[in-house]
């Protein structure tokens, strides 16, 4: 359940996270390249798609988020894509709510863009195919685990009724990170063997 639904939060979590969201798609927004608007429309675009298949599992499902590696190919630009696609998913199919939607963007995409940062030059730069296909796993599956625990995090804070809900709910990205990690590493792996370019987020 990375999308929280309206009415779940508390006022002073959604607030906080209405004000980030602002901050990071405004952020991505300033550091975006004209040239690299069309690879962001497109990492929208299989975002949104992800998320069309939910699997269940235990009391919630889960769903493709594909925050890594756009933390890796586009950077801070991840805000507004990821923005993008929520605001979609919540208006079309009920996926979170407006209310909400800000958190569930800080949710999403700040560990993506996070562990890209951190790790994207590492990964861009290294002659070694192993590294590049582990440390590119590391971040699929860490922008998983790291929304689960922001998800936790924003249900612990609004109530401390949800502090059990929350623990479970993080096990369940368990599954989910591990096939974040292949996707990302395989995926990675493949753009750096045809395409390397693709992999360096375009700045201005």
């Amino acid at each position: 359940m990375a999308h929280i639904p309206d009415g779940v939060l508390s006022a002073p979590v959604l607030i906080a996270g209405a004000a980030l969201a602002a901050g990071g798609i405004a952020l991505g927004l300033r550091t975006l390249d004209e040239r690299a608007i069309p690879r962001t429309g497109i990492l929208a675009a299989a975002a949104f798609a992800g998320s069309l298949f939910a699997v269940p599992v235990g009391p919630s499902s889960v769903h493709l988020l594909l925050s890594g590696l756009l933390g890796i190919l586009i950077g801070t630009a991840t805000f507004p894509a990821m923005a993008v696609a929520l605001f979609l998913q919540a208006l079309l199919f009920g996926f979170g709510g407006l209310t909400t939607l800000g958190i569930n963007l800080v949710n999403i995409a700040l560990p993506g863009v996070v562990l890209g940062l951190l790790l994207g030059p590492v990964i861009r730069s290294t002659p070694h195919p192993t590294l590049r296909l582990c440390l590119a796993a590391v971040v699929g599956a860490g922008a998983v685990l790291g929304t689960g625990a922001l998800v936790a995090l924003a249900l612990a804070l609004s109530s401390s009724a949800y502090t059990p809900v929350a623990s479970i709910l993080l096990a369940t990205y368990l599954p989910l990170a591990a096939g974040e990690a292949f996707i990302t590493a395989v995926i990675v792996a493949f753009l750096a063997r045809v395409s390397p370019d693709a992999l360096r987020p375009m700045l201005s």
